[in-house]
């Protein structure tokens, strides 16, 4: 598992060229329409539970947008009518008014005085607009803070214009906020630079960092009861301080030191807590003393956001890399509660050639899923894939229950059983970024692996690899494709634009004359015409 993946602040996913957003559009199927198709689930940055009707709830998605729940979790639906970037990093619901909402996108702060129905930007002065946390005054609705990649911001109106509120902060990334319940002038910021506090309503700041050995900080929770006690979630692992920031020790008995993204903490028992980490979730009965994992029934461990309910304090839930989960016993077991989320972020498709009702989807942070009719129905296949960043797949056509996957950091897995279990299958591959897989279908052991590194090949269907980057003057390859009469030719799509080899990859050669725009991220041969090549761009298709 890369750490730095599953991080709240580090925008990892920012770094892919291209999108395939699902956004949940209830309309009629039939010629020309298209239709959400699953699979149900998704990244998971943000929760937000109403505070008067704790039945109601929001999750913030990585690429889906915001959806609503009223009964619980128990079922979604899309709420994103008049929000234009649905990119969701944070979200902040109003304590007095809670039909008014906020959504912290990297396109700005947007609001909702309807519950969600509609939203309306409220961006005005915000001139960093990746928003990655929120916080509002509990005493004075209308008065928000915004952190952001440029410090934090600051509004007294409900968003409607906004102030910097930087003073003394030495560092410009600010992951999570959290302000003081019996005195809203006493902020905290957490940071990449640690912890930062004022006590003149973001006026002034000053560093809070006495004790804290990690100053990659994501995640801050002030104790309701005493709110001088703070817990801070670090890159290793949970930091507490009793006076207000002075000073800090690390409270990690039982926890480890795995990045920490979220923490929680029970109203009605503050000494009660929960750490959402790169290894799952653990839980604290006293106060962060000693911590235990309870992630029974938790598929995905990459835990980004955790919210309780106010009122039944045992029933809380996980947002993750893989969707949301919901535990009713805190946390000694959880089950997935992604019934209409279809937030999933889709990177790669293939088609069974003989069923092709039976379809496979790669996903950012999801792994694999297998469709069955046509995707009418979708199950995780992610036995043995320990990265489940999925960017490519690619199966042999004569026996599709052989398939391969190429994941974001982990290089490249293979499943012989259709998916049932996977293995890395990595000897040889020096680069463990693989953004594109290519089978020749005359020799199916043959494999190429466009990589950030190159191109790789293995003719022993993965067990081993070789770097075949003679001529590639461009070493990110998002794109690969073969003729299918002529294997030994081929093509790899990069950032310097498109590649030809006649070898098999042992040499290549730039082919872009006509080409005006070289960042290629998609490839297409016509089958039956194969000297006919599509190239997608960002300049559009050639």
């Amino acid at each position: 598992m890369l750490r730095t993946a599953t991080l709240r602040g580090v925008m990892l996913i920012g770094l892919l060229t291209l999108w395939v957003m699902s956004l949940a559009v209830p309309v009629s199927a039939g010629t020309g329409v298209w239709t959400s198709h699953g699979p149900e689930g998704g990244t998971i940055r943000a929760l937000a539970i109403n505070p008067v009707t704790p039945s109601i709830l929001y999750a913030g998605t990585d690429s889906g947008g915001v959806f609503k729940s009223t009964n619980g979790g128990a079922s979604w639906s899309v709420a994103n009518n008049g929000l234009w970037n649905i990119r969701i990093r944070a979200l902040a619901i109003d304590p007095v008014t809670p039909s008014t909402l906020y959504a912290g996108t990297e396109g700005g702060v947007f609001k909702s005085t309807n519950g969600g129905a509609s939203w309306s930007a409220v961006s005005a002065g915000l001139t960093s607009t990746n928003v990655y946390s929120l916080a509002i005054d509990p005493t004075t609705p209308g008065t928000l803070y915004a952190g952001t990649w440029g410090g934090v911001f600051k509004s007294t109106n409900g968003g409607a214009s906004w102030t910097a509120a930087s003073n003394g902060l030495t560092t410009n990334a600010v992951w999570d906020l959290a302000v003081d319940p019996a005195t809203p002038n006493t902020l905290y910021a957490g940071t990449g630079g640690g912890v930062f506090k004022s006590t003149n309503g973001g006026a002034s700041w000053s560093a809070a960092n006495n004790g804290l050995t990690s100053l990659s900080l994501y995640a801050l929770v002030i104790d309701p009861a005493i709110p001088t006690t703070l817990y801070a979630g670090t890159l290793t692992g949970v930091f507490k301080s009793t006076n207000g920031g002075a000073s800090w020790s690390a409270i990690n008995t039982g926890l480890g030191n795995p990045g920490v993204s979220a923490l929680a903490i029970a109203p009605q028992t503050p000494t009660t807590l929960y750490a959402g980490t790169d290894w799952g979730v653990f839980k604290s009965t006293n106060g962060g003393a000693s911590w235990s994992a309870v992630n029974t029934g938790l598929t995905y461990t990459a835990v980004l956001a955790l919210a309780i309910n106010p009122t039944t304090p045992n029933t809380l839930y996980a947002g993750t890399l893989g969707g949301l989960f919901k535990s009713a016993n805190g946390g000694a077991s959880w089950s997935a509660a992604n019934n209409g989320l279809t937030a999933t972020h889709v990177r790669a498709l293939a088609i069974d050639p003989t069923t092709p009702t039976t379809l496979y989807a790669g996903t950012f942070g999801g792994g694999v899923f297998r469709g069955a009719n046509g995707g009418d129905s979708w199950s995780a296949i992610n036995t043995g894939l320990e990265n489940t960043s999925v960017l490519a797949l690619a199966l042999i056509p004569t026996t599709p229950t052989t398939l391969y996957a190429g994941t974001f950091g982990g290089g490249v897995f293979r499943s012989m059983d259709g998916g049932a279990s996977w293995g890395a299958v990595n000897t040889g591959l020096t680069n463990s970024f693989v953004w594109a897989l290519a089978i020749d279908r005359g020799a199916r052991a043959t494999l190429y692996a466009g990589t950030y590194g190159g191109v790789f090949k293995s003719t022993n269907g993965g067990v081993s690899w070789s770097a075949v980057n003679t001529g590639l003057t461009s070493n990110s390859v998002y794109a690969l494709a073969i003729n299918p009469v002529t294997p030994s030719t081929l093509y790899a799509g990069t950032e310097g634009g498109v590649f030809k080899s006649t070898n098999g990859g042992a040499s290549w050669s730039a082919a872009n004359n006509g080409l005006t725009n070289l960042s290629v991220s998609a490839l297409a041969i016509d089958p039956v015409t194969p000297s006919t090549l599509y190239a997608g761009t960002e300049g559009g298709v050639f």
